[in-house]
């Protein structure tokens, strides 16, 4: 190599240090001005407190996430590329530890815990911590199930439970906290399932989050939509970091990031109280605002179970496919960006009708619903013909 060549090079490097290090400044700068006492004093007084604590969020998660990064890749806490896989690099995992920290600081930093908020964040704290030892120790996943169920049991310690079967009903409490254990573990499971391709899983936290936080706002519960902005954000703020179309993640969230996620998101739906003497909406409300991920769950679960493919709780357990929906959806000859765009904006479309569905008239309901349920049958179609192709 010549000295020009040489000297080129050396400067190309120094460029790039000195932009990582402006970028590392700016991020920096950014959260030490939100998180300081007259900016979120000025904020709250404006009525901007959902506005606020997003933003705090997402520059806490926008910090914190290279910091993550490094050590990840110092540990040597890569993925691999896999024939299940899609991606072709290593790229380091553990990027759920900077969300979970982003989600934490800010909601330390603005609340006092209410006894559901402390029963759900100790239940997402052992989910964060056991999703961490899974990247780095390929837990079996047995014991991740347990771990889910052990999760659900502390925020139902926490009176975290789901209200749906009508007290005079024999045992109705207990048939509650059955159903409180399965809506956690779904979820969570639902969530991380979907964290197969750069952006989805936490491109679908910031979808539900934001519509919770909306429905929250139109049903009064101004706690709970704060909650749902301090998740948006930390979502938010890792996007960039993990969704880079045509230029391959940075970093990926890892089982601690995506079960954080579906778990503090199972959680916000049990806490909150979408419709009075609605039991319908009421229930309706959170499903369709998770109905992506709950609907491709249990269609991947039909679908193994008819196609013989899984025949007992183990075998569910210990099976690894490409069979989810954005697989499905990469079967037809989509791309990564077009298959996550297209299912974040399936869910968009069914946040939208939970929005719609607290107000609505019978008959308007009954559209809504009806609309969710053609918008589920097109991506079923969609899924069955993807399942073709891979066949072939």
């Amino acid at each position: 190599m010549s000295l020009g060549q040489t000297a080129a090079v050396s400067g190309e490097t120094e460029g790039h240090r000195v932009r990582v290090v402006g970028w590392t400044l700016a991020r920096l700068g950014l959260l030490a001005v939100l998180a300081a006492p007259p900016v979120r004093r000025w904020s709250l007084g404006q009525g901007l407190a959902w506005v606020y604590l997003a933003l705090l969020a997402c520059a806490c998660s926008l910090a914190a996430t290279p910091a993550v990064r490094f050590y990840a890749v110092w540990r040597g806490v890569l993925d691999q590329p896999a024939a299940r896989k899609v991606h072709r690099r290593a790229t380091p995992l553990l990027g759920g530890a900077a969300v979970y920290a982003a989600f934490a600081v800010t909601v330390l930093y603005n609340f006092n815990f209410s006894l559901q908020l402390k029963g759900v964040a100790v239940g997402a704290t052992l989910i964060v911590a056991l999703g961490l030892m899974d990247d780095v120790l390929d837990l079996p996943a047995v014991l991740k199930l347990l771990g889910q169920v052990a999760a659900a049991g502390l925020a139902i310690g926490y009176h975290v439970i789901l209200s749906v079967v009508p007290s005079g009903v024999p045992g109705a409490i207990w048939l509650d906290v059955l159903l409180t254990v399965l809506w956690f573990v779904t979820v969570t499971n639902a969530v991380q399932f979907l964290d197969g391709m750069d952006g989805l899983a936490s491109g679908l936290g910031v979808v539900a989050a934001l519509f919770f936080g909306i429905t929250a706002l139109q049903t009064n519960q101004k706690y709970l939509m704060y909650l749902s902005a301090a998740l948006l954000g930390a979502c938010l703020g890792f996007l960039p970091y993990n969704f880079r179309p045509g230029r391959g993640a940075l970093i990926f969230l890892g089982d601690g990031g995506s079960s954080f996620i579906g778990f503090t998101l199972a959680g916000l739906a049990v806490m909150g109280e979408w419709a009075k003497d609605n039991p319908v909406v009421a229930l309706l409300t959170p499903m369709l605002i998770l109905g992506v991920p709950l609907f491709d769950i249990a269609f991947v679960g039909l679908s193994r179970i008819t196609s013989g493919e899984v025949h007992s709780l183990g075998g569910w357990l210990a099976y690894t496919g490409k069979d989810h929906v954005h697989h499905r959806f990469a079967d037809l000859g989509m791309t990564q960006t077009q298959s996550v765009l297209l299912i974040l904006f399936i869910s968009l479309t069914l946040g939208l009708s939970a929005m719609l569905l607290k107000d609505a008239l019978p008959h308007e309901a009954a559209l809504l619903l009806g609309q969710a349920v053609c918008v589920l049958a097109i991506v079923a179609i969609l899924e069955t013909v993807g399942r073709g192709k891979s066949a072939r």
